[in-house]
């Protein structure tokens, strides 16, 4: 289930990937998982930074099935942004 949603924020462009953007875009994530072969001192960035995490497969795992051509230890989902409406309502004269 968890590899299905880092694909689909994939496909709509809603992922980052990396300790680095995680961090960086911390206050729009939704979601951040993690392989279970991540370094440690990775694990304790996030922990430093309060960013709750999901553990899934080996990096070489989630790589193959995410078709992707590198490695990453840290992926991030990011919250869907809201759609707004405009005001259709006219100004009374």
């Amino acid at each position: 289930m968890s590899i299905k949603e880092i694909k689909e924020a994939i496909e709509k462009g809603e992922v980052y990937f990396g300790i680095r953007q995680t961090i960086k875009n911390s206050n729009q994530i939704k979601t951040t998982f993690i392989a279970r072969d991540t370094r440690e001192e990775t694990v304790e960035k996030l922990g430093a930074a309060n960013i709750e995490f999901i553990v899934l497969k080996p990096k070489s795992d989630i790589a193959k099935e995410l078709n992707l051509d590198f490695e990453c230890e840290v992926f991030s989902i990011a919250k869907s942004k809201a759609k707004t409406k405009k005001s259709t309502t006219k100004k009374a004269k």
